[in-house]
């Protein structure tokens, strides 16, 4: 810890704190989590294991958080990540305007090609929500928080496939669209009848494997149908409405996956997804993000004669001493 100056502290996860800090040779701003150990023959947490072993099996990507340096300390150890301005949920929570259909399909996109990346090196992370999407000053997202992350393969004794995290990504586009959460709910209970409310309750027919969950016979629901998703993301384009039913629709094989949504035609339609330097600057501590200054359009054409779209030299003197 003795090349880093700390700078204030960022929050606190389930396994650790997260504090900004300043390398002191090179001057680099980070994020440090400081992991404890309780007890050491306890040894080093389970999620905080998985994190690291997840974060080394995979190559550098623009929309994944990189994990530059693990260093023990003291009794513990501390993970030093890129820093990050603040996350998504921060910026859907604070602004004062919801986010333009643009700037939601510019969020999309890097999910997705975060998600696809970490599908493509076989790593489920479980745990994606708005709050896991670090935003940086320049407004790229990137995937964090790998504490429950695995790895999948065809061959495993249980399957983690592409189509458990889709239906997560379904719920985050949801919430940007509505600039709310989709299944809002204290509890798993709360938050699966806020599923049923919204989907309809499942039968063999919608959904045959539902017979084959370990819980199926434990719990039973009334009978609900389903409530159009035009309704519940009202003055949504149709292609977004499209895309979100096949994030949530309930057979997982049904579900496309990170990259077959990157192909919909909905990121194809205008408005085409945002630039990430057309994103809110985000703001973390309940401030709103700053809306990013826009140049004033230029009365240059290419249809008019050239005399006509050249500034005239008269209105530049007294601002340019060569003129």
């Amino acid at each position: 810890m003795e090349q880093y100056s700390i700078l204030g502290r960022i929050g606190e996860g389930a396994h650790g704190i997260v504090f900004k800090a300043k390398h002191i040779e090179t001057g680099e701003t980070v994020a440090l989590k400081k992991v404890a150990l309780r007890r050491l023959e306890d040894g080093i947490p389970n999620q905080a294991l998985r994190e690291i072993k997840a974060l080394q099996e995979i190559e550098d990507n623009q929309h994944v958080v990189k994990l530059k340096d693990v260093f023990p300390h003291g009794t513990g150890f501390v993970l030093v990540f890129d820093f990050m301005l603040s996350d998504l949920s921060e910026v859907i929570r604070n602004s004062q305007r919801p986010l333009t259909p643009a700037q939601v399909k510019g969020y999309m996109m890097m999910l997705l090609k975060g998600v696809a990346f970490l599908h493509h090196n076989n790593i489920m992370h479980r745990d994606l929500k708005p709050a896991n999407l670090l935003i940086s000053s320049s407004g790229h997202l990137k995937i964090a928080d790998f504490g429950l992350a695995r790895l999948f393969s065809e061959q495993g004794e249980r399957l983690y496939s592409h189509q458990v995290a889709t239906r997560a990504v379904g719920c985050i586009f949801g919430e940007l669209l509505n600039s709310s959460p989709l299944f809002p709910g204290e509890n798993d209970i709360e938050q699966l009848c806020c599923v049923l409310r919204v989907l309809g309750t499942p039968t063999q027919e919608s959904w045959p494997e539902i017979v084959e969950l370990p819980d199926y016979n434990k719990i039973t629901f009334k009978e609900n149908p389903a409530i159009p998703l035009e309704e519940i993301v009202p003055d949504t384009c149709p292609q977004a409405v499209d895309l979100l039913y096949k994030f949530l629709v309930y057979p997982s094989k049904q579900r496309c996956s990170a990259r077959q949504a990157l192909l919909h035609p909905y990121f194809f339609s205008s408005p085409l997804p945002a630039h990430h330097s057309e994103l809110p600057i985000p703001q973390r501590g309940g401030r709103p993000p700053r809306q990013r200054l826009q140049a004033p359009p230029t009365d240059f054409s290419v249809d008019l004669p050239l005399q006509n779209s050249v500034v005239d030299p008269a209105l530049l003197q007294g601002h340019a001493s060569c003129l």
